[in-house]
């Protein structure tokens, strides 16, 4: 099994849990939920490698855009909102 295989899969689970319906993968409930794990696994990383800053960059560019998808969210619908920071416990 590769380390794409496993990646994939973790993908896969993040998006059932997270989808609204059967064929949704581009809620903005699984985008934040996708974003979150991709920010946690390259935070693990910059914490060994100080000074790889492309990939703060990058980790600087994800937080952004997660913020920002929140935002839309809670503008859309506030119980939505809610329910995607309690279930992937984040604080606002």
């Amino acid at each position: 099994m590769t380390i794409n295989m496993i990646i994939k899969d973790k993908k896969v689970k993040i998006i059932k849990e997270n989808r609204l319906h059967e064929s949704d993968t581009g809620s903005p409930e699984v985008q934040v939920a996708l974003l979150s794990e991709r920010i946690a696994s390259l935070t693990t990383h910059l914490k060994g490698h100080k000074k790889d800053v492309h990939s703060r960059r990058g980790l600087l560019q994800m937080v952004n855009k997660r913020r920002r998808l929140l935002s839309y969210l809670k503008k859309k619908s506030e119980d939505r909102y809610n329910v995607v920071l309690e279930r992937l416990d984040l604080n606002k």
